[in-house]
């Protein structure tokens, strides 16, 4: 694999973080978020991977692997319906909806979406670091 290719596997698996992480973001801004029906209730959002293999049928060349977002899925877990008539979002039943956001899932999902996003930039600087040394070596 060269070395260039390095560069944008890092760089996709940065990229695919910085998704994860927006995305636990507004998860967790929404959280406390409430709602008069289902239908507006926020429900919380998955980033869905893919990696990406390129050159894969190539037996000249070795293969990398890049990761590719595919897209947002929603949750399927059931929102939470709470008895408060006295709300002001309260439906004509006297309850409110609140979103399906789990706080401390999310604050796990953002360690793990950081420690990734922190050993693609280790990446990128060991190789510029041995990048930089190889070229040193002709001197």
């Amino acid at each position: 694999m060269s070395d260039f290719k390095i560069f944008d596997v890092a760089g996709s698996g940065m990229n695919a973080q910085m998704v994860r992480l927006n995305i636990t973001a507004s998860n967790l801004a929404n959280a406390d978020s409430v709602a008069s029906s289902l239908n507006q209730t926020y429900k919380s959002r998955q980033p869905v991977f893919a990696a990406v293999f390129r050159n894969a049928l190539d037996k000249t060349q070795s293969t990398a692997v890049a990761v590719k977002v595919l897209g947002v899925v929603e949750s399927p877990a059931p929102l939470t319906m709470e008895y408060a008539p006295h709300h002001p979002m309260a439906n004509a039943q006297g309850y409110i909806f609140k979103p399906n956001v789990n706080p401390i899932e999310e604050l796990a999902n953002m360690i793990a979406a950081s420690r990734a996003y922190q050993n693609n930039v280790e990446v990128l600087n060991t190789t510029k670091e041995l990048m930089l040394q190889t070229l040193r070596m002709g001197e």
